[in-house]
């Protein structure tokens, strides 16, 4: 066997179907790394801080030999790493990169190739791919953006176009955040802004090629930053040009959604998301909130948090396109407003 080098649009379009190996530091791996590569790191984030040490301080050459000290032992480990994967995994072809290329996916690709694995590696590396994603965002998408106050159901409405087969980027899912100071209640580790970018251009990649003269890409409405990541800017630029759908929900029940979504979140979770506010809520806003979910009286806690919420959405809405259509929906039936909201575009 052979190992075979291949280029990062060969790598898109076979890494679907093969085990991706992305064999750089732990450290490396949990910043951002392609969206389906298992983590094989041949070196720990403190041998590969010491090689690197001895690279830049000492010579090449002996950075070298004190990575032979550190491979030799992991060998078989490694091998019994990408095994374990690829009992899991419909193809045996393993593909391995690193950072750009260079020793570390030579070392590891040499040692599967050596036990009989079918191994490429992505000249380039994860750089190449890094490259690669970040261009998707100067493509050019048809994208449809729902708007709306908080509470009006809008993520559901989302969920249930994508089951009625219309072409959805959940940006909240990819982001693992529903964007407010409430959206990480339930502890998801939020990813870094460079991950949420990964995921977003290939979830972009793969939804481009289904795209008609007449079809659009659904969106949520959303402000650049959904947590503590951020929208890229290029894409965001698209979005607040975008054609744009916004619905209107009566606040009573808005207000009953919100109760049912976070009510039953600890109060402590709540009464800490709701200080992180403070500043924006206002002093007597936030202590009134606060002694509501103290007493239980979650109605008027969230009915004050609602109307905050209100105002920060029709702040943000002025950056976008006006609405071509104003949707007025009885309440916040997912189901039922998506056959509406449909319905009303099929007359225009």
């Amino acid at each position: 066997m052979s190992i075979q080098y291949i280029d990062i649009e060969e790598f898109i379009q076979t890494a679907p179907h093969c085990a991706v190996f992305d064999v750089r530091s732990p450290k490396e791996y949990e910043q951002a790394h392609y969206p389906e590569a298992f983590s094989l790191p041949l070196f720990s984030n403190e041998e590969r801080a010491e090689i690197g040490t001895i690279y830049k301080r000492q010579n090449r050459e002996k950075a070298i030999k004190k990575g032979f000290d550190y491979f030799g032992p992991k060998m078989k480990p490694l091998v019994e790493q990408v095994e374990k994967q690829l009992r899991k995994h419909p193809s045996k072809t393993t593909i391995v990169h690193c950072w750009r290329g260079g020793m570390r996916s030579a070392a590891v690709a040499w040692l599967l190739d050596f036990y009989g694995f079918e191994t490429k590696v992505l000249t380039g590396g994860y750089k190449a791919y890094r490259n690669w994603a970040l261009q998707q965002f100067t493509r050019s998408y048809p994208l449809r953006v729902l708007g709306g106050f908080t509470g009006s159901g809008k993520t559901e409405i989302l969920q249930n176009l994508a089951i009625q087969g219309k072409l959805v980027v959940d940006l909240e899912g990819l982001a693992k955040h529903k964007g407010s100071a409430f959206g990480n209640l339930d502890d998801h580790h939020q990813k870094t802004t460079e991950q949420f970018e990964n995921d977003l251009a290939m979830e972009l990649y793969r939804l481009y090629p289904l795209l008609t003269n007449t079809s659009k890409i659904w969106i949520e409405s959303e402000s650049s930053r959904i947590g503590n990541v951020r929208i890229p800017h290029l894409f965001f630029n698209q979005m607040k040009a975008a054609e744009r759908i916004d619905v209107r929900v009566p606040f009573d029940k808005r207000l009953h959604f919100i109760i049912k979504g976070y009510g039953d979140f600890d109060r402590a979770a709540l009464i800490k998301a709701t200080r992180r506010i403070e500043k924006r809520l206002g002093s007597l806003n936030m202590k009134n909130t606060i002694a509501y979910l103290q007493k239980g009286d979650l109605e008027k806690a969230f009915s004050i948090l609602l109307k905050y919420y209100d105002k920060v959405y029709e702040k943000s809405a002025e950056k976008f396109t006006p609405p071509q259509l104003m949707i007025d929906l009885p309440d916040t039936d997912p189901p039922k407003n998506t056959k509406l909201i449909l319905a009303h575009l099929h007359t225009i």
